[in-house]
């Protein structure tokens, strides 16, 4: 008999290994009553900081005849357990001439790849970038100080902008597709408890590995990864593709699944010019604050700030700031801000952490929606040329050597320039400038209205030695690559499937891949195996 039992209270420092007993308890059972138990989710309650404790969800077989005896107060909280199925189609019955594409290899497009790989398809990938293992190099190479390399960055490469993004792996959806995302993950060194964490996260260390794993057992089922490939043109004959150029010759395809990611701005130029349906979506926009972790650790936690089974506290914030609301997103408890970059000559943030947490400092990101008709053009691709420009200020505003603009917080709020040096976890360290100088009018009015907002939530301690970085443009895309709902297919294309983050389908790691891997069912329900 299988049975969930949520709302499990662990005390801090009380090991897992109770929850058996505990469970068996709860349901008026001996001990040896559970033949095997599972956790379904994890989460830490920190409503009140005197009473911080975990709080579990965990699915139980229960021996033979055994029956729980429920009190009546937790029928809620105890109920046969039956977990969702993932589904997956037979192959269809439409005959392929060539290999899948998909064209780019962050989560959208790894996830799809593994998935037809592993239904025998034997899909192309083709990324602009490196191989991971050299990616990382590049980017140690700039964070020394050295060149920016444009096909191989904190942006492009294996595993896309994800792979240097800190590893949240949080999303707004549940269900058997985002858990088979999980699982694939949790299969490629991914920690295994990621596939029950209330917010699960790999660590920006970690991620390069799991890249690695994904894109080998991928090439184990009969797939194959290009690196150095750039999609440079579409052949598209009477309204279907029929191949691609790419930097390395022309691949024929009759089908490839887009998942560009949302900074291939090059790639968008060259869709729009052939044709590919898209519009302007709203986007974020924005700068990253960061603060000493301790801080956000005694406000977050009070008196048990440092508990070893805690670990770097992570906060959100959301609020009200004239006519629109100021909200954070990306926190990286105990992480590093870094540079979201790719074109030379522009400048952007993120943030990261690695999965120690163990950094000094705290930053998230700090942004406001900007909507299309702010812009100040109808063309579909204003909003990237929005950021452009904010990039270029802020390029120009630090010195031209993608130092970070920094101002301490009370600095902006005071409408003072900040001088001297301010800390930062930035690696190429920061420059004194004034953020006014860059961002433009609708961030100022928020953050200048909001951030006094966010510290009274925190008990004055939010800004008490914050700085703010910026911009942080990079959040999402502001393109959206029309595509049919239900086949997934370009309107005007067939064969062309727009997918993830970079289509305006997704916003993070999860819910990326999890566009991909509901693409990739689309295709193999739709097409026959013949490979």
């Amino acid at each position: 008999m299988s049975i969930r039992v949520a709302n499990i209270r662990l005390e801090l420092g009380e090991p897992e290994e109770g929850l058996p007993a505990k469970i068996a308890a709860r349901l008026g059972l001996g001990p040896d009553a559970i033949t095997h138990w599972r956790i379904l989710r994890k989460s830490l309650d920190a409503r009140r900081h005197e009473d911080l404790h975990f709080t579990y969800s965990a699915a139980v077989e229960l021996a033979g005849d055994e029956a729980p005896r429920i009190p009546t107060d937790s029928a809620r909280e105890i109920q046969p357990y039956l977990p969702e199925r993932f589904e997956w189609p037979e192959p269809g019955a439409r005959p392929l001439r060539h290999r899948p594409v998909i064209v780019g290899s962050g989560p959208a497009g790894l996830i799809a790849g593994y998935l037809l790989a592993q239904n025998g398809y034997r899909p192309v990938i083709l990324e602009r970038g490196r191989a991971v293992k050299d990616r990382v190099a590049d980017v140690r190479r700039f964070d020394e100080n050295g060149p920016l390399d444009p096909e191989s960055n904190y942006l492009f490469g294996e595993g896309g902008a994800g792979t240097f993004s800190d590893g949240k792996l949080t999303s707004r959806s549940t269900g058997p597709d985002v858990h088979r995302v999980l699982e694939i993950l949790a299969e490629c060194h991914g920690k295994p408890s990621i596939l029950y964490e209330h917010r699960p996260h790999l660590g920006s260390n970690r991620l390069p590995l799991v890249v690695r794993t994904l894109r080998r057992k991928i090439e184990e089922m009969g797939g194959e990864v290009r690196f150095s490939c750039l999609v440079e043109d579409l052949d598209i004959a009477d309204g279907r593709l029929r191949g691609l150029s790419t930097s390395s010759g022309y691949l024929a395809a009759d089908l490839a699944i887009l998942a560009i990611g949302h900074s291939a701005r090059d790639t968008y130029g060259m869709l729009l010019r052939r044709g590919v349906p898209m519009v302007a979506k709203p986007f974020q926009l924005g700068v990253r604050i960061e603060q000493p972790q301790a801080g956000i650790d005694r406000a977050c936690y009070g008196v048990h700030a440092g508990h070893p089974a805690l670990g770097a506290a992570d906060y959100s914030a959301s609020v009200r700031a004239g006519r629109r609301d100021l909200f954070t997103f990306c926190m990286c408890a105990g992480g590093y801000v870094m540079p979201s970059v790719s074109d030379p000559g522009y400048f952007c943030t993120n943030g990261m952490s690695e999965s120690r947490h163990d950094s000094p400092y705290a930053n998230s990101g700090l942004v406001v929606t900007i909507e299309p008709s702010e812009t100040g053009s109808p063309h579909p691709l204003a909003g990237i040329h929005y950021q452009q420009r904010v990039e270029r200020r802020s390029y120009l505003a630090a010195g031209r050597s993608y130092a970070a603009p920094l101002q301490w917080a009370r600095d902006f709020l005071a409408g003072r320039p900040s001088r001297g040096r301010i800390p930062t976890s930035y690696r190429r360290g920061g420059q004194p400038v004034d953020l006014r100088r860059f961002l433009p009018e609708p961030v100022v009015e928020a953050l200048q209205r909001g951030l006094p907002m966010m510290d009274r939530r925190f008990g004055r301690q939010f800004l008490r030695e914050a700085t703010l970085t910026g911009p942080e443009a990079r959040g999402s895309s502001p393109v959206r690559i029309l595509r049919d709902p239900r086949t997934r297919e370009s309107p005007t294309v067939g064969g062309l499937y727009p997918c993830g983050e970079g289509a305006g389908y997704a916003g993070g790691i999860i819910s990326a891949a999890v566009d991909g891997l509901r693409t990739a069912r689309v295709l193999v329900a739709t097409y026959a195996n013949a490979f």
